[in-house]
Formats: structure tokens, sequence, C-alpha cells
């Protein structure tokens, strides 16, 4: 307004300035898709209230022993099969990097084969493994048949595993790469081991790499633990079906298993933006930097 008030008129029209407004530009498309939107969500929102769904048995379900002994499942089940994905992805990982072309070779063919495979059928064909190999042996180990082994829990951790572990290792590959070169030559030159290398210098770096994208697949493992259904392990997902295959409370029984996943994936989001806080202090925006440093000086 300042540089309003101070402006002459060089045209000697005669408009007072001083007490002119401005005005902004009008944006009715704004209003309209704004109102289109609300009337959309008023419509679903609407439809779910009075629909055939009777609520209050969501919240008498939503706390029920079978329920949570699916969540305490799936929670287990996210767990090991991040374990098992992830420690198998950076040995796949490494080996994709090596200059061994048979180690190259074999980790590109199992990336090939786990992800080219649909989730669900690694988990069927694991399942039915007795149809292939009827006994597993291994001396000292293991003589047992192959039924017996393969448990609903075995091959949901071995279908979803296996799986994790294909994406993981590009995953850790692309943040191994993008290391800076330099960084890993004058390691070299220090006659540092490999090993110490990784530790010391790749994997920190990487990590900043590494965590949006894994804590985007560890989110998505939460969900498709709910794959594992079909061979009758006893996630959250199988757990209200044996409910409302008796009360025949389906969509209610539904609503409790979206809501569960809904918040487990919550608590996950927030750990995910804890973790890339930590690993990305040194490539925060400069609006954050700027804040903190007038912290400091205050």
């Amino acid at each position: 307004m300042t540089a309003v008030a101070n402006w002459t008129d060089p045209a000697g029209s005669g408009v007072d300035v001083a007490h002119a407004h401005r005005i902004g530009r009008r944006h009715p498309t704004r209003w309209v898709t704004g109102i289109v939107v609300i009337a959309i969500v008023a419509i679903i929102v609407y439809a779910f209230a009075t629909g055939d769904i009777d609520w209050p048995v969501v919240g008498e379900y939503f706390f029920d022993s079978t329920v949570l002994a699916g969540v305490r499942n799936v929670i287990l089940m996210t767990i090991l099969a991040m374990l098992v994905g992830v420690a198998l992805g950076v040995v796949v990982a490494l080996m994709r990097l090596s200059a061994n072309p048979v180690l190259r070779a074999t980790s590109s063919g199992f990336v090939w084969v786990f992800r080219g495979v649909p989730q669900i059928v690694q988990l069927l064909i694991w399942y039915n493994l007795a149809l292939i190999v009827p006994y597993i042996y291994i001396p000292g180990i293991i003589d047992e048949r192959t039924v017996d082994v393969m448990s609903p829990f075995i091959s949901a951790l071995l279908g979803l595993g296996l799986h994790q572990a294909a994406y993981a290792s590009e995953i850790i590959r692309a943040g191994i790469m993008s290391v800076s070169r330099g960084q890993i030559e004058a390691a070299q030159a220090l006659a540092m081991p490999r090993s110490l290398m990784l530790k010391r210098i790749i994997l920190p770096q990487a990590m900043r790499v590494i965590i949006p994208p894994m804590g985007n697949e560890f989110i998505t493992m939460v969900k498709m633990t709910s794959l594992a259904s079909v061979i009758q392990y006893t996630e959250l997902l199988y757990s209200a079906q044996t409910i409302y295959l008796a009360n025949n409370m389906v969509m209610e029984l539904l609503f409790v298993v979206s809501l569960w996943y809904m918040v487990l994936v919550t608590v996950l989001s927030f750990g995910q933006h804890f973790l890339e806080q930590r690993f990305g202090r040194g490539f925060q925006p400069r609006t954050a930097a700027k804040k903190r440093t007038k912290g400091i000086a205050k």
C-alpha cells in the first residue's frame, strides 16, 4: 500500500491513488470445484451413515479378542517378513554390485523371479510346496514331511519375505549407488576393508535415500499381510472372516479391519517421518535451517 500511496499520476488524470484499494482476482472455479467436492463427500458420508450398517457392532468388535489376536499376528508377520526382506535384500544388492558375473546374474535372476510372480501366487506355491517336494531333508538339521513344515505361518513368512527382498534389494542398491564415488575411492586409498567401508561410509549416507522408500515398503507390508488369509494364516482379515461368517455382520467387521489397518499405518507413518528427519539432518530445507539458526541466536 505504501508504493501505491507514493505513486504520482504522470498523465495528470486526477485519479486519487492515495486511497486506492487493491482488488484481488476472482476465482469462481475454486468455489465451483470446492462445492462439488464437498457435495461428493457429503453424499458418501450420508450413504454410509444411513446404509444398512450396524455401527455399534463396529465398536463392539473393535477390541474383540479374536480381532486383537489378528492384529498381533499382523504386527509379528510384518516385522519378521521385513527383517527377512531387508537382510536378504542387502545380500542381493551387494551381489548385484559385485564384479563377479555369476553373482550379478544370480541376483538379477532372483529379482526378476520374485518381482515378476504375483505375491498371492507365491504364497500359494509355498503353502502347496509338498506337491513338488514331499520331504525336506537337511542332514543333522531337519528330516520332516513338507506338509508338516510348511505351516501357514512359515509359508506366509517365506512368501512375503522373499517377495520383499526383491524390492528391498533394488532400494538398497539405489542408496549405495547414490554415495559419491570420490568417498569410496578415498576409503580405498586408506586401505579400509570393504566391510568397514560399508559400515562407516557407504550405508550411513545411503540411509538418507533408503529410508523413504523402505518406509513405504514397511507400510505396504502391513497391508499385504492380508493376502496371507488365502492360506489360512490367522491375521486380521482372516480373524474378521471367522467372525462374520458366524454372525453375518460382513460390512461391520470389514470396517473394523479397515480401522485397525489405518491405525497401524498412521503409527508407522509417524515413525517413518522421525527416521527421515534423523537420517536427513544434513539435507534439511533452507527454511528449517534458518529457523534453527534464529532459535540459537535468541
